[in-house]
């Protein structure tokens, strides 16, 4: 005879996600490895379309278990708060890598770069042109989101909704200003230390910014079915402190290698 015990935790089911999301990765840097050295991209991207249906199907059953099922409790989402802010944390080390990195060589620039910085051939990019324009785009965004955090603890539908949107608008757009920018470099990854800094800290940034936007689309696809109130909107506030962490990190790169740096 099976006994029903109620508790406040969640034993998580079965789940065949987490082992196609490590297989779909490994397929899509094996694939990148055939790129780099090839020039064939086609198991590239068979991983990372891999990738994606399995997040697609991977988030789909979480939301199910936290809107329908009733999983995700006081006690669950107290868990989830520190799983994301010790992967906030984790984030925040791994930029600090790149940061050390650029400051190392930045402050006792070698004789193999001609002990100047930038480098002597390194035409850097104007601090008050596009990575300010950047900037005032991703303060805006921070403003925004939390307007939107403060219209959900207000059960304000509408204007949860209406500023989230322009959240997603500002993210799309930074991705744009950051396309055009990579476009328009003088200098590439391979141009000595400098370029390779460079484009590390900003392009894993900008990947941050890709991954933050697609964060905050599924949390306005939720929004449109009504799956957050004004006490149980965890995946939103998960999105917006992502969201804020990457805000900061743009601050220390415009300051650090855009403004200082140059």
């Amino acid at each position: 005879m099976l006994m029903k015990i109620n508790h406040p935790y969640h034993l998580v089911t079965s789940s065949p996600w987490p082992i196609l999301a490590a297989l779909s990765i490994m397929i899509a840097m094996m694939g990148f490895i055939k790129y780099s050295y090839q020039f064939d991209m086609y198991l590239m991207l068979f991983g990372i379309f891999i990738l994606i249906l399995t997040i697609i199907q991977w988030w789909r059953d979480v939301v199910r278990e936290s809107t329908y099922q009733g999983l995700h409790t006081i006690k669950v989402m107290s868990g989830l708060r520190w799983g994301m802010i010790l992967f906030i944390l984790s984030e925040v080390f791994f930029f600090i890598s790149f940061f050390w990195t650029f400051y190392h060589s930045s402050l006792s620039p070698s004789i193999e770069i001609g002990v100047n910085w930038p480098p002597l051939g390194i035409l850097a990019f104007n601090a008050l042109q596009v990575p300010l324009l950047n900037t005032m785009v991703l303060l805006a965004s921070g403003i925004t989101i939390t307007w939107t955090h403060h219209a959900l603890l207000e059960n304000n539908h509408n204007e949860a909704i209406q500023s989230l949107m322009i959240t997603i608008i500002l993210g799309l757009y930074f991705t744009f200003l950051q396309m055009y920018e990579y476009l328009e470099a003088p200098f590439t990854i391979a141009d000595s230390i400098y370029g390779s800094t460079f484009f590390m800290a900003t392009g894993f940034h900008g990947l941050h910014v890709i991954i933050g936007t697609t964060f905050l689309i599924t949390c306005l696809n939720r929004m449109l079915y009504m799956h957050f109130s004004s006490n149980h909107h965890f995946g939103f506030e998960a999105a917006a402190w992502y969201w804020h962490f990457v805000d900061v990190v743009w601050l220390f790169l415009y300051i650090s290698i855009y403004w200082w740096g140059n």
